[in-house]
């Protein structure tokens, strides 16, 4: 049997309402529960499909990875305008070419942290906090010094220019 467009596109909407509605680990985990909403899959398809969804895996605060999807725009303006909330607590934001330091009032550092990471900014790939400096490490292709200047412009209230 041949699946047409519609069956290629009501399978990626499953998938999309999967992944988002429970954690996926595995392409395999996913493929039985499609079959379970009669989708037999290859993997080459279901690889294709995530590709095309934008899926990628990520590690969860309870251990583990699973599968997620690019967030919203709708989603990633809420995740800056809730970053743009911490701004009293950011004294200033700078690099040196590689690294983004960011200094905070004592203590604050850890809830900032936790702040950027929970955003999931397309530009970080991690952060490290002590008790009031944060060093976050911009993901692939994306420069620090750009990093910097987002930042700045989020935490703007705050900042020290």
């Amino acid at each position: 049997m041949r699946m047409t467009h519609d069956d290629t596109h009501a399978r990626r909407e499953l998938i999309r309402a999967l992944i988002t509605t429970r954690e996926v680990a595995t392409q395999e985990e996913l493929r039985e529960l499609l079959a379970k909403e009669r989708y037999d899959v290859t993997q080459a398809t279901l690889s294709r499909d995530l590709a095309k969804l934008g899926a990628r895996r990520a590690s969860r605060p309870s251990g583990g990875t699973a599968y997620e999807l690019p967030e919203a725009p709708v989603a990633m303006a809420r995740a800056e305008e809730t970053l743009a909330g911490f701004a009293e607590m950011v004294i200033n934001v700078d690099d040196n070419g590689s690294l983004v330091v960011i200094r905070t009032r004592p203590g604050a550092a850890s809830a900032v942290a936790l702040a950027i990471d929970t955003a999931r900014l397309a530009e970080v790939l991690g952060t490290l906090a002590g008790d009031d400096a944060i060093f976050v490490a911009p993901s692939k292709h994306h420069a620090a010094g750009k990093l910097t200047l987002k930042f700045k412009k989020l935490f703007q209230k705050g900042t020290r220019q």
